[in-house]
């Protein structure tokens, strides 16, 4: 079937392809072409389903079939889809009292609020904190009954200067939001004082690269607004925040006046693509056993707010040539250099994928549907940001290298003098985790992060094409090596599948790899469980889906980390699960 990608590509295929000689040789020239199309202004920073996204795709498919891989999968694209944008709907409306407000002038939605209307009072609740932490009780909720009503909270927490502070942890907007829902709340109102925002601006609108919804309306306001509410009660969010600052608690109120609201915010759900082809072996007792390898080709688009981009004031190409049109040339390197010499006993998959940057959304699409016997593939290799090899250090970090049992011993032998700095974990923040999940030993290669990580200037200026060219030929060896011996690698288990609290704030694991991007709907899904892990001893399975942690509802991966926050070492809890879709109730101890 020819998708609307394919179509897109008919006229682009014959220009690019006419005249067009692959040089199956590793040579920084090469690398050097691929990087400067691929990071090139005219792509606007590859971000998935846009017009760059789809020529970076095009122009990888036609490398890949030129040097003479088999396209699979449909005609050499694996299609899904993905959300990277939200957007505001005709229907959001606002009223305090009788009194209309204007969306984008007065008010505006989460992203992740549900598409829902609610009229009822108001109550204020500070900063919405309720917890127990390092002797600290702190209850805003103490002594009000928010059910079945708006709850208005203060954004932030009493102590914004303070780096260290005890209530950061619990003052992101989704972490409150989870709080009130406990206390039943029908809808969350949200306002920054002037400490959180001299100028009393809304937050723009956009999406946190998690799907998952909140089943009640989650709404941000100005402070005119706020103070409208709050005007029965004589009050004003200045004067509040002034008497939050001593860090007391309880002193939330009742508001007699009638909020009424409606909320409809549009997921742009787009389509994007990976591109995959294969060389064949020429052992007809190893052909049908598979070696992947990969690069993700997309990037973080113009930039913005949520997009992932560090310069979060800059709107300007994000070109992203060393994150990971490296990583894609070094594929391209490769796949012309195996495809030209058909040395290769095992197949070998080359694939770069879309959306990485979204969560490892074209990975997972990639395991969950493979073109090829997943079961099969006996290893992966993730090239992310290989582009910057410092020729006075001359370091290489190579990840995975306790992902089998002969790894090292390989990786250490055929090292032509790279200073190695070498990680056990099969888990990492790139599409090598969605292969380690499956019970794949992984190799994820790098150069390193830098200054320019996530923002425009990692442009092609900056990239080593010698050093690169080192890097692909070193891995060029160690791919044959696992290509040709006899024996597949022995699979080893290496490394959490969970990634740890950001500044180590969690005190327990369950030992599980979470979706990230909030694809499941019912729940929070475990792609992969650690053996010996508390969440394997408690008899946790890949594919659960979790709803509740000790009783506490849980609906996606922010739920999940705030709900970790409470809990104990030690500790015994209930995880519900969904399986099979029926439900069980598995004892976890942490």
């Amino acid at each position: 079937m020819i998708t609307r990608i394919l179509a897109f590509f008919l006229l682009f295929a014959f220009v690019i392809s006419c005249n067009k000689k692959t040089n199956p040789e590793i040579s920084s020239e090469d690398i050097k072409e691929n990087i400067m199309y691929l990071a090139s202004d005219s792509l606007k920073g590859r971000k998935p389903g846009k017009e760059g996204d789809m020529l970076a795709s095009g122009f990888i498919r036609e490398k890949l079939r030129d040097a003479g891989l088999q396209l699979i999968a449909e005609k050499g694209f694996q299609p899904f889809k993905v959300i990277t944008e939200v957007g505001l709907g005709e229907k959001n409306t606002f009223n305090v009292g009788g009194k209309e407000f204007l969306v984008q002038d007065g008010f505006l939605p989460y992203s992740f609020s549900a598409n829902a209307g609610v009229t009822g009072n108001a109550v204020f609740a500070g900063y919405g904190f309720k917890f127990e932490k390092g002797g600290v009780k702190y209850n805003d909720y103490e002594g009000i009954d928010v059910e079945g009503k708006w709850v208005l909270l203060l954004k932030g927490d009493p102590e914004m200067d303070n780096q260290e502070s005890i209530f950061i942890e619990f003052s992101d907007e989704r972490s409150k939001v989870l709080t009130a829902l406990d206390q039943k709340a029908a809808g969350v109102l949200l306002v920054g004082g002037a400490q959180y925002n001299s100028k009393d601006e809304l937050s723009p609108l956009f999406y946190d690269k998690n799907s998952s919804t909140y089943p009640i309306p989650v709404i941000q306001v100005t402070r005119e607004v706020a103070n409208s509410i709050l005007q029965p009660a004589r009050k004003n969010i200045e004067g509040l925040e002034e008497l939050l600052a001593g860090e007391v608690s309880g002193k939330g109120f009742q508001l007699d006046i009638e909020v009424t609201a409606n909320v409809d915010v549009v997921h742009k759900v787009v389509e994007s693509q990976n591109v995959v082809g294969v060389v064949p072996g020429n052992d007809p007792a190893l052909m049908n056993e598979y070696v992947v390898i990969g690069a993700h080709h997309d990037h973080l688009g113009m930039g913005g707010q949520g997009s992932g981009s560090r310069a979060v004031d800059t709107i300007a190409v994000h070109n992203g040539a060393d994150d990971n049109a490296s990583g894609v040339a070094a594929v391209i390197e490769l796949a012309e250099k195996v495809a030209g010499e058909r040395l290769n006993k095992r197949s070998i998959v080359f694939t770069t994928f879309g959306a990485e940057e979204m969560g490892l959304v074209g990975s997972k699409a990639f395991t969950n549907n493979p073109p090829v016997d997943l079961e099969k593939v006996v290893a992966m290799v993730n090239f992310d940001m290989v582009g910057r090899l410092d020729t006075i250090e001359n370091s290489l970090s190579i990840g995975g290298v306790n992902t089998s049992l002969e790894t090292r011993e390989i990786i250490e032998r055929l090292n032509p003098g790279f200073n190695l700095a070498l990680s056990d974990d099969g888990y990492g923040p790139s599409d090598h985790s969605s292969f380690y999940a499956q019970g794949i030993p992984v190799f994820f290669v790098s150069t390193g992060a830098h200054a320019d990580y996530h923002t425009p200037e990692d442009d092609v200026g900056y990239i080593n094409f010698e050093g690169q060219e080192k890097v692909v030929k070193y891995f060029y060896d160690v791919v044959m090596e696992v290509a040709n011996r006899q024996e597949a690698l022995t699979y080893n288990e290496s490394g959490s599948m969970q990634r740890s609290g950001r500044g180590g704030r969690f005190k327990v694991t369950l030992g599980v790899m979470p979706d990230f991007a909030g694809i499941e709907k019912r729940g929070l899904r475990i792609d992969a469980v650690t053996k010996g892990k508390p969440a394997h001893k408690g008899g946790m399975v890949k594919g659960d889906i979790i709803t509740a942690l000790d009783g506490m509802k849980v609906g996606n991966i922010y739920d999940y980390m705030n709900r970790l926050k409470a809990l104990e070492p030690g500790q015994n809890i209930t995880v519900d699960v969904i399986r099979d879709d029926k439900v069980e109730v598995l004892i976890v101890q942490l």
